[in-house]
């Protein structure tokens, strides 16, 4: 007798879960299956029609509410083949999850370049926030970029729109976050008394859990929208941050550059 031939990974998993290949190639195709081969890192397994081995172990993680979500789109705003900056819409993760990536910017990033390009994210934005982010594409790129942010070398500037009226022109917030340094700088663009709400442009010098909103929320000024943090200030409308505007010195070039959103991005 001949060797079994080695069984397809969508007929494994239609025999071992009852679902349709239909179903299960759309589960594979979006991110919500995962291979362990001995020796390597795990990975997400898209092909329907690859050929497992003896030891493999195959993860699905199946939710028919979250694959068939529709994510919206995010836009290049600057490409330095190396690294590229986009404007990340509001409700797009930066990252995907276990059960699936098709709504994360990362994925979409993937499949935009044509040749395809590796993509490393070297910082994030809440998925609620919308604005720029930056990524790389190589892992020597990913390390450099990844240092200028560590270093506090990226000037990071957000737009928030907070509830009522702070009584400074311009303050900083250094409460510490999760027992960590952090600190917030920020300067008042417009106080709206008819609605009790003011527009901020604010720095960060630290990247902490929902620094911003934390912080905001802790001196009485909420950030609009914030479905977390903050009283009064939950009125239906979309969290009202954005990632504004990024300036750094490319590491390749030792050009500064400022990304400034365009005014088509500006939701808030």
């Amino acid at each position: 007798m001949g060797n079994p031939i080695p069984p397809q990974a969508s007929d494994f998993l239609a025999l071992h879960t009852g679902l349709s290949k239909t179903r299960l190639k759309e589960a594979m195709n979006k991110g919500a299956v995962w291979l362990r081969r001995k020796g390597t890192n795990r990975v997400r397994l898209r092909k329907a029609t690859f050929l497992l081995k003896k030891g493999d172990v195959l993860e699905l993680f199946y939710d028919e509410k979250i694959l068939s979500v529709e994510p919206p789109l995010a836009s290049c705003l600057m490409d330095h083949q190396c690294y590229s900056i986009w404007f990340k819409p509001a409700n797009l993760l930066t990252q995907g999850t276990d059960y699936s990536d098709h709504a994360s910017l990362i994925r979409q990033v993937e499949k935009f370049f044509n040749p395809t390009r590796k993509v490393y994210p070297v910082h994030r934005l809440d998925r609620e926030v919308n604005g720029l982010i930056m990524l790389a594409h190589t892992k020597q790129a990913a390390g450099k970029l990844s240092r200028l942010f560590q270093e506090h070398s990226v000037i990071k500037r957000y737009r928030a729109e907070v509830l009522g009226m702070p009584e400074k022109d311009e303050d900083v917030i250094d409460q510490p976050l999760d027992g960590k340094k952090a600190l917030t700088r920020y300067i008042v663009t417009s106080r709206n008394p008819g609605v009790n709400t003011s527009e901020l442009l604010v720095d960060i010098e630290t990247g902490r859990l929902h620094q911003i909103r934390r912080h905001l929320a802790m001196i009485g000024h909420p950030v609009m929208g914030d479905p977390r943090y903050g009283k009064g200030n939950k009125n239906g409308i979309a969290l009202r941050l954005a990632a504004c505007e990024l300036t750094w010195i490319c590491p390749f070039k030792g050009q500064k550059i400022t990304c400034s959103l365009p005014p088509a991005f500006r939701s808030s």
